[in-house]
């Protein structure tokens, strides 16, 4: 459907509902019946309406979330959310008694009079229950897998199932169940059509969905940069969101397939303190503590430290993985209103080697999983991050607040990299060493205002705000150089029998003496130096109306972006507009369908081989869905479908010329058409069984470009087909022996994969992987054990090929690159919870 009947078809379907709006019954459908035949009586422009809005806490100053929060006699009511907070609109004037009540707390009642146009506020503190704490540890496990609204780094307000747009959530229950110790670890598992190609796995993830590579957000602020930001610890993570689509029009410019966006945790005034020890195949060792709770007694002053260290093997020979990570948290409660919120987070890591790449004349997957193409003589890569983030969270009323937050993060590597510089038909390898050395600077500033106006029977929810950003970068991969690692003897290195230890004499000092900010411009063509500065202003309404039922969304961001470039031919300057338009309708309370048009921009730094400045990629995308939850919102299914036009999309330069003078040359090929559907299935299907099921239809290809050869062919690292499962089981008997017993399984099929080029249509072998697990639970105790890759197959989490065309010789012909799976291998985690 063409971009304009699609607008139109909107408007159309808006003006009808508006219609029946004006004629349709203006009775509140939350009224009891005795309320409802009192209001007939009243004709409706007499009719005065209140709220009644509060926070509920426990008696030790803790919030109370999902608590029960109804007007006794009517069936006007609400729940406590993730902050113990509530609101009940719309109530008739008049005089009522609040009655508040969950598992594990004492039920309190609160007599209010609701005047015309007036907000009534009762705050609760509820005191415990201890016959039925038992009982409330087990409702708590009921949304293990689900969750119900995004976190409010997204700003979305609304629920999910309200919000017009696809959003994955991936809780720290699920994580906790797969034993996932970071972004990289099997993530994407959860989120339909999403996948990870490998890269430099010691480093940052590399997640593809809707046929792009998405970038990293770390509460809701954008973190992308050319080589990272390093891989999120799960020591560190709360939830991880993954929205599909145009990545949020109000929080910065990205990429039209989406985002994800890590949560990390904060203090929750609660003693939810941890520690854990884990350990598994190829020498993994990995021991975390979480400490959660109060400075002050009155619960005002909060603070989380989480640390974890870990040492990690490799299937590669000699490679390894070591890191610590550092998470501090402090926030303090100046009043009522008012949250000041102050995180530090710094990894460090040490890696023999960034990548673990295998290499091949004759096809992917040639060569043995053990395979290294680096030495253990060689100096390792050392890794490290710093992310400062200060929050600010106020209220300004019960319908509007305000919120802030800034960011710095330094990022940088200091290392080394072999990589082919021939390869033989017999698998003759020479090696060379590049210097790697990476430096970026990424500063974020966000401020936003939200809230509710009420215009009559319609309720317009307002939200606008600005962002700024700016990201610096430097680095150096080529103003030092070994060429060839020689053996001694001169032997011959070869895939297929490598010998390792490299000679001292023969291991390059590389000269470090100039900084990297003067060697990233040396030579001058040489694109790893990037300035970008960027400003947002973005106003979104969400219009409310049919008692909110139908949910019309119309927004709009206009961004000022620079690119410093080194001469004035490559600065850019952009000024863009991008629209955004959603309808949500809730045909029943649990079941809402949507539709949405978005549109993405992305700024893009660099020149082409003629020095001529990339355009910014553009995006469109339309959406149509279904979302519905199942037995009082336990699980949800979300299916979707849509289609993305992506413009101005960047991949590597295939004229030998350019490649002979400049390996990294790169140009636009001009237009990529990626449409799907998908299906994600959350939650508690059946009592004391989570699951997590999905499926993702995925055609990404070239739509345009001046070479017709490349026309029709898919986008590099897509799959056409991909399902994911996971089930998890708890055996819940009191007094039996068996009670916390856990049995957990997943698997992972992609079909119709394609290689990261564009040179050749190369397809990658098909993926499939099990999982399986047990677990036993038992009052603080948790144990864990996972077998992953059950059946020990060769898998393949990345390909592309190099093709030398002319500049192929006898000993030295074009190869495969690919990257593998971690074969089969356990883990084992030992969990104690202080409460």
């Amino acid at each position: 459907m063409q971009v304009k009947q699609f607008l139109l078809l909107g408007a159309f379907c808006t003006a009808a509902f508006i219609s029946a709006a004006a004629s349709g019954p203006k009775v509140p459908v939350n009224i009891s019946k005795a309320s409802e035949r009192t209001l007939s009586r009243i004709p409706e422009e007499e009719q005065q309406y209140g709220a009644v809005r509060g926070r509920i806490t426990t008696a030790d100053g803790s919030v109370a979330p999902y608590v029960s929060v109804v007007l006794k006699g009517t069936n006007f009511g609400a729940i406590s959310n993730e902050d113990g907070e509530y609101q009940i609109k719309r109530v008739p004037a008049g005089q009522y008694t609040i009655v508040v009540s969950a598992v594990g707390l004492y039920p309190k009642e609160k007599e209010v009079d609701v005047g015309p146009k007036q907000t009534v506020v009762a705050d609760f503190s509820l005191n415990e229950n201890l016959s039925e704490l038992e009982a409330v540890n087990i409702n708590g496990q009921r949304k293990r897998f689900k969750a119900d609204k995004v976190s409010p780094s997204l700003r979305l307000q609304s629920p999910l199932i309200e919000v017009p747009q696809n959003i994955a959530v991936v809780t720290s229950k699920v994580l906790a169940d797969q034993l996932v110790f970071d972004i990289v670890d099997g993530v994407t598992r959860n989120v339909s059509g999403a996948t990870r190609t490998g890269h430099w796995d010691a480093q940052y993830a590399n997640v593809f969905m809707r046929g792009t590579n998405i970038p990293a957000f770390r509460n809701g602020m954008n973190q992308k940069m050319p080589w990272g930001p390093l891989a999120d610890d799960a020591a560190t993570i709360d939830r991880i969101e993954f929205v599909k689509g145009p990545s949020g029009f109000m929080m910065a410019n990205g990429e039209p397939g989406g985002i994800y966006n890590i949560v990390t945790k904060k203090p929750t005034g609660e003693n939810r303190s941890s520690v854990s020890f884990s350990g598994g195949g190829f020498n993994l060792g990995r021991a975390a503590v979480d400490l959660d709770g109060k400075l002050s007694s009155d619960g005002r002053l909060l603070f989380r430290l989480n640390l974890a260290a870990q040492t990690k093997g490799s299937y590669n020979k000699y490679n390894y993985t070591d890191k610590y990570i550092i998470a501090p948290v402090i926030s303090y409660q100046i009043d009522s209103n008012t949250l000041v919120t102050a995180e530090y987070t710094t990894q460090h890591v040490e890696a023999q080697a960034l990548g673990t790449y295998g290499f091949s004349p004759k096809g992917f997957g040639d060569t043995d999983p053990s395979f290294f193409i680096g030495d253990p003589a060689l100096d390792p890569n050392k890794l490290y991050d710093h992310n400062i983030t200060l929050y600010l969270n106020h209220k300004l009323n019960a319908d509007w607040k305000v919120n802030g937050q800034v960011a710095y993060i330094k990022y940088g590597l200091e290392g080394g990299t072999p990589w082919p510089s021939m390869i033989a038909p017999n698998g003759d390898m020479r090696r060379y060493l590049n210097i790697s050395e990476e430096l970026a600077i990424n500063k974020n500033a966000q401020l936003s205002i939200m809230g509710d106006v009420a215009t009559g029977a319609i309720v317009h929810r307002i939200l606008t705000g600005v962002d700024m950003g700016n990201l610096k970068t430097w680095g150096d991969f080529a103003s030092v150089q070994q060429p060839d690692l020689q053996l001694a003897g001169n032997a011959t290195f070869n895939i297929y029998n490598p010998i390792y230890g490299i000679p001292t004499a023969n291991i390059p000092v590389f000269d470090r003496s100039k900084s990297i900010q003067i060697r990233s411009g040396i030579p001058a063509n040489l694109a790893y130096a990037t300035n970008l500065t960027y400003t947002g202003l973005y106003l979104q309404d969400e219009i409310r109306m049919l008692e909110e039922k139908l949910r019309l969304t119309l927004a709009g961001r206009f961004t000022h972006s620079v690119n410093v470039g080194k001469s004035n031919k490559t600065q850019i300057s952009d000024n863009v507009f991008s629209p955004r338009a959603g309808l949500s309708y809730s045909i029943f309370k649990d079941f809402s369908a949507y539709t949405l048009y978005d549109q993405s921009y992305l700024p893009v730094a660099g020149q082409d081989f003629f020095g001529e400045p990339f355009k910014p990629i553009r995006g469109n995308n339309i959406e149509l869905g279904l979302k519905k939850d199942w037995f009082d919102g336990k699980w949800s299914t979300t299916v979707a479908a849509y289609q993305i036009i992506k413009k101005n999309v960047l991949t590597a330069d295939l004229d030998p010329e350019h490649i002979a003078a400049n390996p990294n040359a790169q140009v636009q090929l001009g237009e990529i058409k990626s449409k799907g559907i998908e299906l994600d299935i959350t939650g508690e299907v059946v009592k004391d069984l989570n699951l997590v099921l999905n499926y993702a239809y995925t055609d990404a290809r070239v739509s345009e470009d001046n070479k017709p050869d490349l026309v029709g062919r898919h986008t590099p690292n897509s799959a056409k087909h991909i399902t994911n499962g996971w089930l998890s089981y708890r055996y819940k008997k009191v007094g039996s022996v068996l009670n916390g017993l856990g049995l957990t399984g997943g698997y992972q099929i992609q079909l119709d994969r394609y290689a990261g080029t564009t040179s050749a249509p190369l397809n990658l072998p098909n993926y499939y992987r099990f999982d399986a697990g047990i677990s036993y639970e038992r009052g603080k105790v948790t144990l864990s054990a996972v077998v992953n890759n059950l059946l020990d197959r060769r898998l393949l989490t990345q390909g592309s090929y190099t093709d030398l065309g002319s500049r192929a010789t006898a000993t030295s012909v074009s190869y495969y690159t690919y990257i593998y799976e971690v074969p089969r291998n356990a883990r084992l985690s030992l969990t104690y919870r202080f409460k």
